[in-house]
C-alpha cells in the first residue's frame, strides 16, 4: 500500500458535498492535550519515551480503550531517498518487506500475521515508511518479533522479486486508471520540480521493470536500521515492561552511518493548465498551489487556512448550494518540506467549466484583497484543537498521532501541535493567504468527463482448465510463535452497553467510555429508497438527503453551520446521522442535532437548486462506466422487476414537486424505524434523559414500512464487458445469488470458510493469484446476506489478459473447498483470525458505534458477536466442506470486467 493523499474524485454530488479540508490533509492525526509532553528517557503519566543505544527512538503510550495494541515502526526514508530513474525504490522494499528473511520465511510470515487477526500493512510516502499492526495485546510480542526479524534482514532472491513485480505493477495499473491519480502526478511534477517530491510514492512499471532484487536489498541494508527508525507502541501496555521486550528484540540490532539525504531546492512554479478526460460522471476543475511544508513555521497558518477556505461556510462551498457548481472546496496535502493546496468546482458532463472557473478565481482574488472572514479563522482553530481529541478515541489513531508528531513535524511531542494552532492569528493566515494564491503560480487542471459506451454481453468463460495451486499446510513457527495460537478462546467483550427504548419506539444505545472528552453520536433510519419511493418518484430520496445540507426550518445552512462551529462539533442530519462534540456542549449538539434531524429546510429555492444540479449531472451519471457496470451486474443476477433495479430517470426527476419530497419525508423518518448509538464518558440514563428531551416529540405516522427486498431465484451464469477508456485495469467482480440470509446457521460455516479463502495474507486466493503468480494486486470475496437474499462476491484487478487466468484460478479453488475439507492447520488459523479480530470491535469510538449500530439495524443482539465466536469454535471441516457445496456455485456466477479491453 502507498499513500498519496490525493482528494479523488467527487461522490454522487445530489447527495454528498466536499467534505471540510481537514478531510483532505494528510497526516492530520492529533493527539489529545491530557497526554503529557515527554523528554527522552523519562516517563510521565502514560508515555515513556526513550532512545536505545543503538539508536532505535521509542514511544509508548497506555489507553485502556480496548485489549488492543498498535505498532507503528517508522522508517526515515521514503521515495525522496529513491532516485528518478527508479522512483518506485522504497515503495518497492515496503513490498518485499512482507516476504520475509533468514530468521522468518515469507510462509511463517503469512501464518503468523493472520493468525494475529488484526489489521497488519504498509505504507511509503515521500519522507517515511511505515509498518503498523493493530492486534489483541496479548500478541505485542509477536508484532515485536516480527519487526525486529525484518529490520535485522529481509530475503531478496530474483525469484520473490519477479513475483512480487508482477503484484506491484497492478498496483500501479490500477492507480493508473484513475483520472484523477494521473492529475495529481502531473500536479506534483508542476509544484515540486527538481526536487524528490517531483515524483509520487508510488513508482511506474517501466522502473519496477528495470529495477533489480540487488538494488532493492542495498536500499534497505542502507536505510532499515534503527538508528534511522522510530517505533510507536499505543495500547493496552504496561509501557516499562514494554519497553523490557523492545530492548531484548531490538537492542542487538547495530546501527550504521546513513547515506547523504537529498536538497530540496523548490523553484518558482509557473502557471500551467492541464487538460485530461476522466471516467467520472462528472468534471472537476482543480487549481493548485505550493505551500509551506510541516516542519516549517507556517504549518500552522497553513492548515487553518485551508480549513478556512474548505468551510462549508466558505464561499467555495457554497457554489455547490446555489447552483454555480455541483460541488466546491478546498483540500490539501502537506509534508514535511512542502506542501500543496487545491481548490476544487464540480460541474455536470457537457457542462461549460468556464463560469465555475472564473468564479473560484474570483474568491481566491477576493481572500487575496480583502482577507478572509475572521470568525471562520476562530471556528477552524476550535475545530482543528477540537480534533486533538480524536487520537484518544482509537488506539491505532493515538499511535499515529505520535508518529506522524514525531516524523513528519519534527516535533517532541504531539501535544506541541495544539500551542502552534492556538496562537495563529487572522492577520498571519490573511498574510500567508496573500503570498501563496497567486494566478501566476496556479496549476490548473480541468477533468472533463467522456463516456466510453454500454456493457456488451459475452458467451462467458466456458469451462476452467485444470489447474493446480500449491496445498497449504502446516507451516513450522519460530520458536517465540510455535504455541502463541494454540488456544482458541473466547474473547470477552468489554462493551457493557445500555439498550432503551423511548416511547416513540426510538432505540437508544449507550456506551460508556472514559477515553474522550468528546461524545459521538451515530444513528440511523431504517430506510430503502427502492421499496419507499412512489412509482414514477424514483429520486425523491436522493433530494430529501440533499434538502438536510440547506440547514432547518428554523436555521438556515449558515446559521446552522456557525452554530456546529462555536461548538467545534461535527454534525450531519439524514437517513443517517451523525454528532462529535465535547461531553460539556453535549446537550447543545444534541439539540442542534435534533432540530436539523427533524425539521430540515424544505425551502423552495433549495428543492429547485438541487433538482437542477440533479438534472445536470444525471445523464452524465447515467453514461459512466462506474453506472453501467454497476447496473449490468444487477440486471444479470435480478430478475427484471427487481426493485433494486429501480434508480432515477429525467422523466422521474421531472416528475418531482417539493410536495413530494415533504410526504416522503413523513412517511420515512420515523422513530420507531431509528436507532441512536452514544459513546463517550456520559451517565446512560442522564444521556436517555436527555435524547427523551429533544427526540421524544418525534412521531410516526401510519403503520411500519417493510424494507427488506423480497426473496429471489437463483441467477444464470453469465458474462459481459463494460467498455472503460481511461482504465488500464481491468477490474473484475464475480457474483451470485445464493439461497441463504442473514439468520441462517450455515451462514457461520460459510464465513468461516471464506476466511480460509480470501480472509488474510495466508488465505487461498492471495497465495495463488498474487503470491505465487503476481497476476492480482489484492483479491477478496465476501458474503451480503440480508433478510431474504444473500449473495456472494469476488473481486480482482489485473491486466486484460490476465482476467482468464485469474478466474480460473479463484473458480479451481472454490472447487477445491467443496470437494475436499479443509485441513485442521487452515480452520485453526481462520477461527483464529475471527476471534482475535473482534477485540477490534472496541478499538476506536467509531468502531464501537459502528458495531453497536449495524448489529442493531440487522436485528441481532448485541452480544453477537460473542455468540458467533462460540458457533466458530465448534465448526468441523466437513461442516464447511457441507456449506460450501450446499450454497456455492462455481458454474453459477455472472462475471463482469470493467476496463479497456474485452476478456
Amino acid at each position: 500500500m502507498q499513500s498519496t493523499g490525493i482528494m479523488g474524485n467527487v461522490s454522487p454530488l445530489w447527495r454528498a458535498r466536499l467534505s471540510r479540508s481537514g478531510r483532505f490533509l494528510a497526516g492530520l492525526w492529533l493527539v489529545a492535550a491530557s497526554i503529557t509532553s515527554v523528554q527522552a528517557q523519562d516517563q510521565q503519566d502514560d508515555v515513556l519515551r526513550t532512545t536505545l543505544d543503538n539508536g532505535l527512538e521509542v514511544v509508548i503510550v497506555h489507553s485502556d480503550l480496548a485489549p488492543v495494541v498498535t505498532t507503528q515502526v517508522n522508517y526515515h526514508v521514503g521515495s525522496s531517498e529513491a532516485s528518478s530513474e527508479f522512483p518506485g525504490t522504497a515503495h518497492a522494499v515496503e513490498h518485499m518487506m512482507f516476504r520475509g528473511g533468514p530468521g522468518l520465511s515469507k510462509d511463517q510470515l503469512s501464518v503468523i500475521s493472520a493468525n494475529m487477526g488484526g489489521n497488519m500493512n504498509a505504507f511509503t510516502e515521500n519522507d517515511r515508511t511505515q509498518y503498523h499492526f493493530t492486534v489483541p495485546a496479548e500478541d505485542l510480542d509477536v508484532a515485536l518479533h516480527i519487526e525486529a526479524s525484518r529490520m535485522k534482514a529481509i530475503d531478496m532472491s530474483k525469484s520473490d522479486w519477479a513475483q512480487e513485480r508482477g503484484a506491484i505493477e497492478q498496483e500501479v495499473s490500477g492507480n493508473l486508471s484513475n483520472p484523477a491519480f494521473r492529475f495529481y502526478t502531473q500536479l506534483v511534477e508542476e509544484l515540486y520540480h527538481g526536487t524528490p517530491y517531483a515524483w509520487t510514492p508510488l513508482g511506474t512499471r517501466g522502473s519496477f521493470d528495470n529495477t533489480t532484487a540487488a538494488h532493492l536489498k542495498a536500499f534497505h541494508d542502507q536505510w532499515y536500521v534503527p538508528n534511522n527508525a522510530t517505533l510507536v507502541i499505543a495500547g493496552d501496555v504496561v509501557p516499562q515492561q514494554a519497553l523490557s521486550q523492545v530492548k531484548t528484540l531490538f537492542g542487538d540490532i547495530p546501527e550504521k552511518t546513513l547515506p547523504e539525504r537529498p536538497d530540496f531546492d523548490f523553484k518558482p512554479v509557473t502557471a500551467r493548465t492541464i487538460e485530461l478526460p476522466t471516467n467520472s460522471p462528472y468534471g472537476s476543475i482543480y487549481m493548485g498551489w505550493r505551500t509551506p511544508g510541516l516542519q516549517d513555521d507556517d504549518f500552522a497558518t497553513t492548515q487553518v487556512l485551508l480549513d478556512v477556505l474548505g468551510s462549508e461556510r466558505g464561499e467555495l462551498a457554497a457554489m455547490g448550494y446555489d447552483g454555480t457548481a455541483l460541488a466546491g472546496g478546498m483540500g490539501g496535502q502537506l509534508q514535511p518540506h512542502a506542501g500543496l493546496a487545491m481548490a476544487v468546482g464540480v460541474f455536470p458532463q457537457g457542462g461549460d467549466p468556464a463560469p465555475i472557473k472564473a468564479r473560484m478565481t474570483d474568491i481566491i482574488d477576493g481572500v487575496v484583497q480583502n482577507g478572509v472572514d475572521p470568525s471562520l479563522v476562530a471556528a477552524a482553530k476550535r475545530r482543528i484543537i477540537a480534533d486533538v481529541d480524536a487520537s484518544r478515541e482509537s488506539v491505532s489513531g493515538l499511535a499515529s498521532a505520535w508518529s506522524d508528531a514525531l516524523i513528519k513535524r519534527g516535533l517532541d511531542s504531539p501535544q506541541d501541535m495544539k500551542a502552534q494552532y492556538e496562537a495563529v492569528t487572522v492577520d498571519q493566515v490573511n498574510a500567508l493567504a496573500k503570498r501563496l494564491l497567486k494566478p501566476e503560480h496556479a496549476i490548473t487542471a480541468v477533468l472533463t468527463p467522456e463516456a466510453s459506451g454500454a456493457p456488451t454481453s459475452s458467451e462467458g468463460y466456458g469451462k476452467p482448465e485444470e489447474l493446480t495451486t500449491t496445498p497449504s499446510g502446516p507451516v513450522a513457527l519460530p520458536s517465540w510463535a510455535e504455541h502463541a495460537f494454540d488456544n482458541l478462546d473466547i474473547p470477552v467483550s468489554t462493551l457493557a452497553p445500555k439498550d432503551y427504548q423511548l416511547a416513540n419506539g426510538l432505540r437508544l444505545i449507550v456506551q460508556q467510555e472514559t477515553a474522550s472528552d468528546r461524545v459521538m453520536v451515530s444513528g440511523a433510519i431504517q430506510t430503502n429508497d427502492d421499496l419507499q419511493t412512489p412509482a414514477g418518484k424514483e429520486g425523491v430520496g436522493d433530494i430529501l438527503e440533499g434538502m438536510y445540507g440547506y440547514g432547518s426550518q428554523s436555521l438556515d445552512r449558515q446559521k446552522l453551520r456557525a452554530r456546529v462551529d462555536e461548538l467545534g462539533a461535527e454534525e450531519s442530519a439524514g437517513t443517517s446521522f451523525g454528532l462529535v462534540v465535547q461531553k460539556a456542549k453535549f446537550d447543545e449538539g444534541l439539540a442542534l442535532l435534533a432540530e436539523h434531524q427533524l425539521n430540515p429546510n424544505f425551502s423552495e429555492d433549495a428543492f429547485d437548486t438541487l433538482k437542477q444540479q440533479s438534472a445536470q449531472a444525471l445523464p452524465g451519471r447515467l453514461k459512466s462506466p462506474g453506472f453501467q457496470n454497476a447496473y449490468a451486474m444487477l440486471g444479470a443476477l435480478l430478475p427484471e422487476d427487481d426493485p433494486m433495479q429501480r434508480h432515477m430517470t429525467l422523466e422521474s426527476l421531472k416528475s418531482l414537486t417539493l410536495e413530494d419530497v415533504k410526504q416522503y419525508f413523513a412517511r420515512v423518518s420515523r422513530p420507531d424505524m431509528t436507532t441512536m448509538v452514544v459513546v463517550g464518558d456520559v451517565d446512560p440514563e442522564q444521556v436517555r434523559d436527555q435524547v427523551e428531551r429533544y427526540f421524544g416529540g418525534w412521531q410516526a405516522q401510519g403503520p411500519k414500512p417493510d424494507v427488506d427486498y423480497p426473496a429471489v431465484a437463483l441467477n444464470k451464469a453469465g458474462a459481459y464487458h463494460t467498455p472503460d477508456s481511461a482504465a488500464s485495469q481491468s477490474q473484475v467482480s464475480m457474483s451470485q445469488m445464493i439461497d441463504i440470509d442473514r439468520d441462517s446457521d450455515d451462514r457461520f460455516a460459510l464465513f468461516l470458510g471464506n476466511q480460509v479463502l480470501s480472509g488474510d495474507f495466508a488465505s487461498r486466493l492471495h497465495q495463488a493469484l498474487r503470491e505465487q503468480r503476481g497476476l492480482v494486486y489484492g483479491v477478496s470475496s465476501n458474503l451480503s446476506l440480508e433478510a431474504h437474499r444473500g449473495r456472494f462476491n469476488v473481486s480482482f484487478g489485473s491486466d486484460p489478459d490476465n482476467v482468464q487466468k485469474a478466474r480460473e484460478l479463484i473458480i479451481h479453488n472454490l472447487e477445491r473447498m467443496q470437494n475436499e475439507p479443509v485441513s485442521d492447520s487452515d480452520l485453526h488459523r481462520a477461527k483464529s483470525i475471527l476471534l482475535r479480530a473482534m477485540p477490534m470491535q472496541a478499538a476506536s469510538y467509531g468502531a464501537i458505534s459502528g458495531s453497536l449500530l449495524s448489529l442493531a439495524l440487522s436485528d441481532k443482539p448485541l452480544d453477537a458477536s460473542t455468540k458467533a465466536a462460540q458457533k466458530f469454535v465448534k465448526l468441523t471441516p466437513d461442516e464447511v466442506q457441507k456449506a460450501f457445496r450446499a450454497y456455492i456455485r462455481p458454474d453459477g456466477f455472472v462475471t463482469g470486467a470493467r476496463g479497456p479491453d474485452t476478456p
